[in-house]
């Protein structure tokens, strides 16, 4: 979760080393730290804190050079402290090393390392590599940090400097995303694109498993046994103006105003005819999806939540049985999964060390694996048998706003899809169905015209530390969502329940005055919903219904409410979260936190 950024070439390094981390300090900010060759020996800068905090200790005193390489940690093994943060040294200083990911077996090594003399002077795992890397040297750094790997078991991401050969820079990748930039004269490391798109759009993507040597004039691509690697170079086509505020307060925000064009972009190209294509990424015939008697969905946070509205779509049009997985627990329960089992994993990111996992977990026993990722050449995207990107864009808050309506416009193509390859009876109306779905992008943005309102609305809860949502069927998948967004940013204590669960113990949590946020948008279960809402009501709870337009019953039952456009109760999730989102936003904002760097979390999950 942590991000790495590395530099060789002709400029100084300090500078394109900051520009670097400032990109991707979404991944982790408690702490930031560069190492940069001077000529004569490596210097080390690192503080606790967030990257100003760097910044502002190298303007005192900066750090000259053309190699360096720099690091934002977000803290596994090791509270956030200066002697925590990375890069870290060998104890002559002769090795700097930063890492992304976990070394599980560090205890073993490091009691090797100090009963041969080694000193260490953190707490972190990532210390022993760089004691490794003095302890193995062999006057060889490619084959030294061959010989450390070999050591290592866990995920990570490496970046490598040293005094005795000043002219490299190596990066290793195992499990934990890794790119390296192609410029002129100068060549680059990092955890993700954004980094270093400003001086170049070439890249290529290490898979598990390869190293990069870099000086300042080539690449050599090579696997951890010294096999080379032939690799097309990737040309970046989005440019940075995408991953930038765009004239808004915070990423967040302008990534929730982004869902309409994310949600016409996710559907670009994929509607032909009247039905939906997707033959050009899903390789499933109708002979083949008809041997599919189960399907899995496994993710995890807001992506588990996408599933689990995906569960909902894909047994209405499939009539498939669909089961709903943690992708944590996924594998740790010896799950029932063979060659007849579609496993469907989603990950923004594509990287998610978890969801990863039980990628391989799945293929190991012979199921067919379908992604839902926002990353082109993501580990998911490439182990998976099949693909369906989600055209977002680059999404920088930590919060997940339209990649998870975006997974949710590519879970119902996937399951309109299978529909038409199994002939399921929804076929009759794919028309109809694909109007609605086509309708969404211009209703999310009626949806977001109600903003004022919700912003009012908001601030009659921010001053509370409790609150409840409350929903049925799919409208209980979208309360998860927007409780996770109402506490991860605002932190705000927040539980969503299925309605009909309240008298089997919730209601001993209802109090006067307490907030409950009430979904009410799938007409299947309104009048159940209703009649649970007046369970609350009836016990002094201050309630915001949301219903959709002309279900004006709920204004009897709630003190506010907010409507979403008619529409399909299939797709009612993509509407209903919207304002959610909204309503954790400004709760954020009320409550003077940091929108898009809420404490304790990272973007990019790449640790178990």
């Amino acid at each position: 979760m942590c991000g790495i950024v590395g530099y060789i070439g002709l400029k100084q390094a300090q500078n394109v080393l900051l520009e670097g981390l400032e990109k991707l300090e979404y991944r982790g900010y408690d702490s930031a730290g560069v190492a940069i060759y001077n000529g004569d020996e490596i210097g080390v800068k690192k503080t606790k804190g967030r990257l100003a905090d760097l910044a502002n200790h190298l303007d005192q005193k900066a750090l000259v050079g053309q190699l360096g390489i720099g690091h934002t940690r977000w803290a596994t093994h090791g509270k956030p402290s200066d002697e925590n943060s990375h890069p870290h040294v060998d104890g002559e200083e002769q090795f700097a090393v930063v890492h992304n990911g976990i070394i599980e077996n560090y205890i073993e090594l490091k009691e090797e390392l100090i009963a041969k003399g080694h000193h260490f002077t953190s707490e972190t795992d990532t210390e022993v590599i760089a004691k490794l890397l003095s302890d193995l040297h062999d006057g060889n750094l490619i084959s030294t940090v061959k010989k450390v790997v070999k050591r290592l078991r866990g995920a990570y991401a490496l970046g490598i400097i040293s005094n005795y050969e000043p002219d490299k820079l190596v990066a290793v990748r195992l499990a934990s995303p890794l790119v390296v930039g192609i410029g002129e004269g100068e060549n680059f490391i990092a955890s993700d694109i954004p980094a270093i798109l400003k001086h170049t759009r070439d890249v290529y993507i290490l898979e598990d498993g390869e190293m990069a040597v870099l000086d300042q004039h080539h690449v050599q691509l090579m696997t951890l046994e010294g096999t080379p690697v032939n690799r097309d170079v990737l040309r970046v086509t989005w440019d940075m103006e995408t991953a930038e505020k765009g004239g808004f307060d915070h990423f967040m925000l302008k990534e929730i105003y982004e869902q309409p064009k994310a949600i016409r972009d996710t559907l670009a190209g994929r509607i032909k005819d009247g039905l939906v294509d997707l033959s050009q990424e899903v390789g499933l015939t109708a002979e083949s999806a008809k041997q599919i008697n189960k399907i899995h969905f496994v993710a995890c946070g807001t992506a588990y939540h996408a599933g689990l509205v995906g569960k909902t779509v894909l047994e209405q049009l499939t009539r498939i049985p669909v089961e709903i997985d943690v992708a944590s627990e996924y594998r740790y329960r010896n799950p029932i999964i063979d060659e007849h089992t579609l496993v469907v994993v989603v990950s923004q990111s594509g990287e998610t060390a978890d969801t990863l996992a039980a990628l391989r977990e799945a293929k190991k026993h012979g199921a067919r694996v379908l992604a839902i990722t926002n990353v082109v050449g993501s580990s998911v995207s490439r182990e998976a048998d099949d693909v369906i990107v989600t055209w977002a864009g680059p999404e920088i808050a930590v919060a997940s706003t339209k990649a998870y309506t975006s997974q949710l416009i590519a879970i119902y193509l996937l399951g309109m899809y299978m529909a038409q390859l199994l002939e399921t009876s929804v076929v009759a109306s794919i028309g109809n169905l694909l109007d609605e779905l086509q309708s969404l992008p211009e209703k999310t943005e009626e949806v977001l015209g109600q903003a004022d309102k919700i912003a009012e609305f908001t601030k009659s809860i921010v001053h509370h530390e409790h609150l409840f949502f409350l929903g049925r069927g799919m409208d209980y998948a979208v309360a998860l969502e927007g409780s996770l967004k109402l506490k991860e940013i605002s932190y705000i204590h927040s539980e969503a329940y299925a309605a009909g669960e309240l008298k089997h113990g919730t209601l001993a949590l209802i109090e006067e005055g307490i907030p409950v946020i009430s979904l009410a948008t799938q007409h299947a279960v309104f009048e159940k919903m209703v009649s649970n809402i007046q369970e609350v009501k009836a016990r002094g709870a201050h309630v915001l219904g949301l219903a959709s337009e002309g279900d004006t019953e709920l204004l009897k039952s709630v003190d506010e409410v907010m409507y979403i456009p008619t529409i399909h109760d299939l797709f009612a999730p993509v509407l209903a979260v919207v304002p959610l989102q909204l309503l954790a936003y400004y709760a954020c904002v009320e409550r003077g936190y940091d929108v898009d760097k809420p404490r304790n979390l990272a973007k990019s999950v790449t640790v178990e």
